[in-house]
């Protein structure tokens, strides 16, 4: 019995400094408010997390507020360090302006304020503040003044969060960050870029041109926007071998019906909606911002629209040309052309049907 008693003490004496270290709430808390000309933020942590950052073996030793006073400097290095917070790419530098204790939660929160020579629009938090343990959580409030801008939870697998925030200056940051997404969507989306170069192998008008674009803009707009808002949300096993088939099918066209017919325009309408859909895909992924939807869905799909743009003028004169001047070649062009454009989408959806 002593034996046994001997050997739990032992036991007990192993585990309980790993106890005492250990919490069930690997949580810290950061809230910026965004005011003019200045940037107020808090910044909360559990005791433990603390002490494993400064070495400390007695964690409950920060819940008195002298014993943390005569530590303040080592914690704010250590959050001033730890804290990845920007202004419009421009890091927020704190200037810590004193401390609080939450004992019933084992808290210890730290307040600052830095300055800000002008409106942001857009501010950036990277984290979590304490990457050593995998589970840390940082919950990240932005405000400006009293409305909330955005609300983010960081962990290993969320590492970054972006606030838009409202007035001029946060449009012209949503702006500036979803227009280049959308133009870079279309510049490394290949089916995208075929099915528009398939609609304008077969050449035409300026008018015709301007017709079969506007369609396909018109339509991939519409589903754009509702599935962005979460309206109609098809899933990507369907959309994605539609877009394939959508390329095979203008290729088709081009070989059976060019010249007899041009229905490119009512192609691009179709079809359209599909694009649409796979364009909304991105666009989630990237994230929609719920202070700015309006205007970053807008900025997405003006990016998309320029992106089409230049591949149209890329194309369009050098296809004129040849009709123009050597329509034989232009001939052997919208052959070869459409052949690899068939044979393109049908790869694709062979890939994405049997392979998604």
């Amino acid at each position: 019995m002593k034996h046994g008693l001997h050997v739990a003490l032992v036991a007990l004496g192993i585990i309980a400094p790993h106890a005492a270290l250990a919490h069930q709430s690997p949580y810290s808390y950061l809230d910026l408010r965004i005011e003019p000309g200045r940037i107020e933020g808090r910044v909360a942590a559990h005791v433990v997390d603390f002490a494993h950052e400064i070495g400390l073996s007695t964690p409950d030793s920060l819940l008195d507020s002298s014993y943390v006073a005569g530590r303040a400097a080592a914690l704010e290095a250590l959050l001033g360090a730890r804290l990845d917070a920007r202004a419009d790419g421009t890091r927020i530098r704190p200037e810590w302006i004193g401390f609080e204790i939450d004992r019933d939660r084992r808290l210890v929160a730290f307040r600052f304020r830095s300055a800000s020579a002008a409106s942001p629009g857009r501010i950036e938090i990277s984290g979590p503040l304490f990457p050593y343990d995998p589970a840390h959580e940082t919950y990240a409030n932005v405000y400006q003044g009293a409305a909330l801008r955005g609300q983010e939870l960081l962990d290993a697998s969320h590492p970054s969060a972006t606030a838009y925030l409202g007035g001029a200056p946060g449009v012209l940051a949503v702006v500036r960050t979803f227009v280049p997404a959308g133009m870079h969507h279309i510049f490394i989306g290949p089916d995208h870029i075929l099915f528009i170069i398939g609609l304008l192998l077969l050449g035409g008008g300026v008018g015709r041109l301007l017709k079969i674009v506007t369609a396909f803009t018109v339509a991939h707009s519409i589903t754009l926007a509702l599935a962005a808002l979460e309206i109609v949300n098809p899933p990507s096993r369907l959309i994605e071998p539609a877009i394939a088939l959508s390329i095979m099918v203008v290729g088709i066209e081009n070989l059976i019906g060019g010249g007899k017919r041009d229905v490119r325009a009512v192609l691009a309408f179709t079809f359209g909606f599909v694009h649409g859909f796979g364009f909304a895909g991105v666009l989630r992924e990237f994230g929609l911002p719920p202070a700015a939807l309006g205007w970053s869905l807008f900025s997405f799909n003006l990016g998309v629209e320029l992106g089409q743009a230049c591949i149209v003028l890329a194309v369009t004169p050098l296809l004129a040309l040849a009709h123009a001047r050597r329509p034989a070649l232009a001939g052997r062009i919208v052959t070869v052309g459409s052949a690899c454009v068939i044979a393109a989408g049908a790869y694709w959806f062979v890939q994405r049907v049997l392979f998604a």
